[in-house]
């Protein structure tokens, strides 16, 4: 027999920036049930669904929601009370035609994916079984190789670094634990290479080093040297880059490194940086709607790494589809908070696996001590994920979670074999 959800309620709370967002808890037959706060980005695609501010000057900087939060307790309460708490497809069809708006713009992306989250969070427990057992829905689970974002760079850091992140992948070994160990050792070792060459300063949004550095490529030597001064090798540790390059993309090109380049010269590039590092995943390497320079790329280096589609795609199933028809990208980012809902995360997940692309399950900038994306990477078998640095508690709750769930789930693999 079926819990109904008897009520929700809302508040703001505080994200890593020190930003206000939004907690939402739902109560199944009057007892608190599930918790969830919303993430917040700060490089986000101009396509994403809305995430609704207040826009009063006068108070948290214009960057209040409680305009969002007033949507939870009344207008969302009101439609999912009564509902089943474990009918995830209609709670969230029922927030979508109640909005209906194509961006969330009513009620507010980060109103309804709070209302989302934590309706999934008491369905797991309504069920008393694991969240991430749950969302797989009963399956074996996966555990996925972790993206950590080491050196921060773009509109993550205050530094000249035009590249927004450097991340390692330790993809070869046998477990998650083994590979989170690897991470976190280079981690420290980059903290001692740019230590040692008088460049460490402060640290991003994200927990990794933010340097100074000459040139974009630098931060690719400073990976492959703290990769190898921890004793590790570029076999079982190889690099992510997350581009951003939508943050640099001018009507006259993409400015990076003091140089202006068009779409092909930075396709050009990225064969060169391919050529030489252990490269094995490049995120938004041209701007969110240069179809063409993306297809290029694709079809030139698709082969040999995996290109990811992040503010192009914006974990959004028709734009996805787009890009799927004419072979730009072969992966997809997937945040939560860009499409609204749980339930459209997922079918934007499915696209994307019955179309060969791999999917990459991804943090916020502006993160929370909310650790649903850990669950949401095993239980889809994504095989990936992006949590930023092995520091600040928003980043390590998610790997101290996933941490746990390797207690229960042994199956850890290389994407890349």
């Amino acid at each position: 027999m079926s819990d109904y959800i008897t009520g929700l309620e809302s508040r703001m709370v505080l994200d890593s920036r020190g930003n206000p967002t939004v907690e939402v808890d739902c109560y199944v037959e009057n007892r608190l049930a599930g918790r969830a706060i919303v993430p917040s980005g700060a490089s986000t695609g101009q396509h994403e669904a809305l995430e609704m501010r207040d826009g009063d000057s006068n108070k948290w900087l214009g960057k209040g929601v409680h305009r969002a939060v007033d949507n939870v307790r009344h207008e969302i309460s009101e439609l999912l009370i009564g509902m089943s708490v474990d009918e995830q497809q209609s709670i969230d069809e029922a927030m979508i035609e109640l909005d209906g708006t194509p961006n969330k713009s009513k009620l507010g992306a980060n109103a309804m994916l709070g209302a989302s989250l934590a309706c999934l969070h008491a369905g797991a427990a309504s069920h008393e079984v694991p969240l991430w057992k749950y969302i797989s829905g009963g399956a074996e689970g996966q555990m996925p190789v972790p993206m950590l974002n080491i050196l921060n760079g773009g509109a993550h850091a205050a530094s000249n670094v035009d590249v927004q992140e450097f991340m390692v992948m330790p993809h070869g070994f046998s477990s998650f634990a083994e590979g989170l160990r690897a991470g976190v050792e280079i981690y420290h070792q980059l903290k001692s290479e740019l230590k040692t060459d008088g460049l460490l300063g402060g640290v991003g949004d994200e927990g990794g080093f933010a340097p100074n550095l000459a040139a974009n490529e630098d931060g690719l030597k400073y990976m492959v040297r703290a990769i190898e001064g921890a004793g590790y090798t570029t076999d079982d540790v190889g690099i992510a880059l997350d581009v951003a390059a939508t943050e640099f993309e001018k009507p006259d090109g993409y400015h990076m490194d003091g140089k202006v380049m068009t779409s092909d010269e930075m396709v050009e590039m990225y064969g060169a940086w391919l050529d030489a590092y252990p490269i094995l995943s490049i995120e938004d390497g041209l701007g969110e709607n240069d179809w063409a320079g993306w297809t290029a790329l694709t079809k030139q280096e698709g082969h040999r790494v995996q290109i990811v589609g992040d503010d192009l795609f914006v974990t959004q199933s028709k734009r996805l589809a787009q890009g799927i028809e004419i072979g730009a990208a072969n992966a997809m980012l997937v945040k939560v908070n860009q499409v609204g809902t749980v339930t459209e995360t997922l079918e934007a997940m499915n696209l994307a696996t019955s179309n060969g692309f791999n999917n990459v399950v991804s943090h916020r900038s502006g993160e929370t001590e909310d650790t649903t994306i850990a669950d949401l990477a095993v239980g889809t078998r994504a095989g990936q994920i992006k949590t930023g640095a092995p520091a600040r508690s928003d980043r390590v709750s998610k790997y101290n979670q996933l941490l746990r769930i390797s207690e229960e789930v042994e199956d850890y693999r290389s994407p890349f074999q």
